[in-house]
């Protein structure tokens, strides 16, 4: 078995404080637009056989068991307890969390208690635009005020983060430079003359504001692709375009687009990639999925995100079947004799934990 450190989880969100009956539950094992097909479940899902293999234990079942007799078991003890046993059972030491998700969840500090670990806020862009739309009357204030927001943000977060259907890829695609002081005034005024009770950032010259606003911060910039987020091409010319101005770039959610995010962080020193948040969604097939992200990308320009959310479930099913699926990767490397036990356990390290510690800067916050 290939030992790896507890896991920095570089991307997750809150889970739900409430009890869930069974179509709520189902409801957030996968992303749908509508209920299953009749006559079945979502449990029949790679991410809900992967539920049943890895979370029954950690709430004192047996592997395998039913959805039903899995979800009584979850109401006996409680949401509350549910969550701490399957956070704390995940193996995770630190997680990035975003607080840009709405809902009624978990913030990072009582992440931190119930799963025991150390917990670092993820900022969205969208929301600090959207909250400074709130306090604005005119153009010109509300570019002020946003500019305050992500210059306190920065002070205080690890890193920018950005809604996976926001629109990023396809505003981009029309033009990675920044806009111009008068587009974006222009953009701004036309967003605040029609947005009516918290109406979301659409505009592209806004979403493009919002990007270049997190580079010029330094922080990180996380930017999710695939997933109905749009695939890295349409990214390119961004990533060019920021190549040498000192922020990081990452990429997040590629599947099934991976492959193409990995040649980007192996193409660009600025940029990084996540191996994780498609395998819980993988299941069974996770380490073919995470062993075709190695494939390409430097070892030290690859990192964990698990992307669990809402469910405590999401959250250990993508840290357990992770350490699975990247000790079967790698440990069969080494059985072949491809890889020595040593440099094998070395690169466990590196894109488990090593890695986003050093891209984020956790150590310099403790």
């Amino acid at each position: 078995m290939i030992e790896t450190p507890p896991l920095v989880d570089q991307y997750c969100q809150g889970v739900l404080r409430t009890e869930l009956g069974l179509a709520t539950f189902e409801a957030q094992l996968i992303p749908s637009a509508g209920p299953p097909a009749a006559g079945t479940t979502f449990f029949d899902t790679q991410t809900g056989f992967a539920l049943r293999r890895w979370c029954p234990p950690l709430l004192g079942l047996e592997p395998h068991c039913t959805p039903a007799r899995y979800l009584a078991r979850r109401r006996e003890l409680g949401a509350a307890e549910s969550a701490r046993r399957l956070l704390r059972g995940s193996g995770v030491g630190a997680r990035l969390v975003d607080t840009g998700v709405p809902g009624d969840l978990t913030g990072p500090k009582e992440l931190a208690l119930a799963g025991e670990a150390e917990t670092f806020e993820l900022v969205r862009l969208e929301l600090l635009a959207e909250q400074a739309a709130d306090t604005s009357g005119t153009a010109g204030a509300f570019l002020v005020n946003l500019a305050e927001a992500v210059h306190h943000a920065a002070a205080v977060a690890v890193a920018f983060t950005c809604g996976p259907g926001a629109g990023y890829p396809a505003a981009l695609a029309g033009s990675p430079e920044p806009p111009g002081p008068g587009e974006v005034r222009g953009a701004a005024g036309r967003w605040l003359a029609g947005r009516a009770r918290g109406g979301a950032v659409r505009d592209p010259v806004l979403l493009r504001h919002l990007l270049w606003s997190a580079v010029a911060s330094g922080l990180p910039l996380q930017l999710h692709v695939g997933g109905g987020a749009g695939e890295p091409e349409p990214l390119t010319e961004f990533v060019r375009a920021t190549a040498g101005l000192g922020t990081r770039l990452v990429l997040l959610g590629g599947y099934p687009y991976h492959r193409q995010a990995a040649r980007l962080a192996a193409a660009f020193p600025h940029v990084h990639a996540e191996l994780g948040t498609a395998l819980g969604q993988s299941g069974a097939r996770a380490a073919a999925v995470l062993a075709e992200s190695l494939e390409s990308a430097p070892f030290g320009k690859l990192m964990y995100a698990g992307g669990g959310g809402q469910l405590a479930e999401l959250h250990a099913v993508g840290a357990l079947v992770f350490r699975e699926a990247l000790g079967r990767v790698l440990g069969g490397w080494v059985a072949e004799g491809s890889w020595s036990w040593r440099d094998a356990e070395r690169v466990a390290a590196m894109v488990a934990a090593g890695n986003a510690r050093r891209v984020y800067r956790l150590d310099e916050r403790n």
